[in-house]
């Protein structure tokens, strides 16, 4: 199916009808998991609009994120290029530099130049600056320089400074007689930490969360100054929602693309009060909650600003779920029988199908029709597949052109992916996967997640075994070696069959 309006009979009024552009939305969650939204049979907690916009579209049950962590697979949406091609995608600290290479083709860059304004709001955690960042002063390279007409992120994770929200590459509300200083390696003389101020603390940190406290919150990594620049924890997902509100309605009288990156279900779960309690498993449950009702407002101001119909949704996962992430909130004494992976092994980290498998659905409202699909997609592909619906022949190094499966037209996806978790490598084709060995533990034991590592090949037909309790690597020898053929060929990468 194509949207675009033809213009073949040569009339004089034909040639004056242009294009059809939708508008493109991508919402794009934080750490939520296979089986923590009602659509993907979650039961123990209430996820209305999402499940109104999966049920509403086509809902794949193999989407996955390139990676099973936060920054490599935001780079693979945004290059349309796996994120193992690049050493520096990886987990990034706050002062992290700009990852994307400004003269690097990306997702923004290509709808741009199909007319479209192009904006994210919300988490970006793809590094900023050149290493060497004056938070005081404009900071570039940034979004702004790699296809974003528009900004306004948090640079990193809601756990690291800098706490503050940067506008179109400036700190937003920063007093210039209180400079910011970060710091990743020392802490600043006279300024608290969670390690040696407990008292101060309104949430306990479990591991790897003690350095600098703002607003009661243990963080990662080290800050003095910017306070009237500080963020509000409980208020960010109103604060973004209206971001993302005034950018629709200001830029509704042309074609606009926007990247909608919320914090949730992230590290630290700070739930507004007036959902505090909400879901009855504690802060994860309550922000999940309140992500659900931040985008119905979202969708709501679609409505009324008469674009919904003209607007493309894509709603996905950087990655799959984790319970203890570094503070103490609850989330698995209170989790009860909700299971934020759904069928799925592993989580978070994870070359397990948790880590990387997670919601993933298309809506708009008239064009696609309601269906469930079992089609293999990757978030890699949507460069290549929004550009063509925008009117591109552009592609990403990886990105495949999907457009017809996305749009529910067709069910035949991709016949193999590459998955990644922290550096670590498998290959998905067709039903079954393939996991090389791995060196290391089996388990973090920290966060209480299994992440693949074993010293032998893992086969696993997900079509039968989709909690992944069966390793056929033995029983079937041929495909081990045909799937290690394919691995190395897209990867060059050699696999250690020898690991002990």
């Amino acid at each position: 199916m194509s949207v675009l309006v033809s213009c073949s009979s040569g009339t004089e009024a034909d040639a004056e009808v242009q294009p059809s552009k939708p508008n493109i939305v991508i919402i794009y969650m934080d750490d939520l998991g296979y089986g923590d939204i009602g659509a993907y049979g979650a039961t123990e907690i209430n996820t209305p609009t999402m499940d109104r916009l999966a049920n509403g579209g086509v809902r794949f049950t193999n989407g996955y994120a390139s990676s099973a962590t936060c920054t490599p697979s935001r780079y693979a949406l945004l290059t349309g290029t796996y994120p193992w091609r690049n050493k520096n995608a990886r987990i990034l600290p706050g002062t992290a530099p700009l990852i994307i290479d400004t003269a690097q083709l990306t997702l923004p860059k290509l709808l741009r130049e199909q007319g479209y304004y192009t904006g994210i709001v919300g988490k970006w955690h793809l590094g900023l600056g050149d290493g060497i960042t004056n938070w005081n002063e404009y900071i570039s390279p940034g979004p702004n320089d790699v296809g974003f007409d528009y900004s306004y992120i948090l640079a990193a994770t809601q756990d690291r400074v800098p706490t503050v929200y940067i506008h179109n590459g400036e700190v937003d509300g920063l007093d210039p007689n209180d400079p910011i200083e970060v710091d990743y390696s020392s802490n600043f003389e006279g300024e608290p930490t969670g390690l040696d101020n407990p008292e101060l603390l309104t949430m306990k940190w479990h591991h790897g969360h003690n350095n600098s406290i703002v607003n009661g919150i243990p963080r990662i990594g080290f800050m003095k100054g910017g306070e009237s620049a500080k963020w509000s924890d409980v208020d960010m997902a109103d604060h973004f929602l209206k971001k993302a509100q005034d950018y629709v309605k200001t830029h509704k009288e042309e074609p606009f693309f926007l990247y909608y990156a919320l914090q949730q279900p992230h590290v630290p779960r700070t739930p507004h009060p007036r959902f505090v309690g909400s879901s009855g498993m504690g802060p994860r449950g309550d922000v999940i909650v309140e992500a659900d009702w931040v985008l119905g407002e979202f969708i709501k101001t679609l409505e009324e600003e008469g674009l919904l119909e003209n607007t493309l949704i894509v709603f996905s996962s950087d990655n799959g779920p984790v319970l203890n992430d570094g503070y103490y909130d609850n989330a698995v004494e209170m989790l009860g029988d909700h299971t934020p992976a759904g069928p799925l092994r592993g989580g978070k980290y994870s070359l397990f199908e948790a880590g990387t498998r997670v919601p993933f659905f298309t809506y708009w409202k008239g064009t696609i029709q309601p269906g469930v699909s079992d089609a293999l997609v990757s978030q890699i592909d949507l460069m290549t597949s929004l550009g063509r619906l925008a009117g591109s022949t552009k592609k990403g190094e990886d990105s495949e052109d999907f457009l017809h499966v996305f749009l529910g037209k067709s069910d035949q996806g991709r016949d193999e992916l590459i998955l990644e978790a922290t550096s670590r490598l498998a290959i998905r084709k067709g039903d079954y996967v393939m996991i090389p060995p791995h060196k290391g533990a089996a388990k973090i034991e920290t966060v209480n997640i299994e992440i693949g590592n074993d010293p032998h090949i893992q086969l696993y037909d997900l079509k039968s075994d989709i909690g992944q309790q069966q390793n056929l690597a033995e029983q079937q020898p041929d495909l081990v070696s045909e799937m290690i053929q394919d691995f190395e060929r897209i990867t060059g990468k050699k696999v250690d069959v020898t690991i002990n």
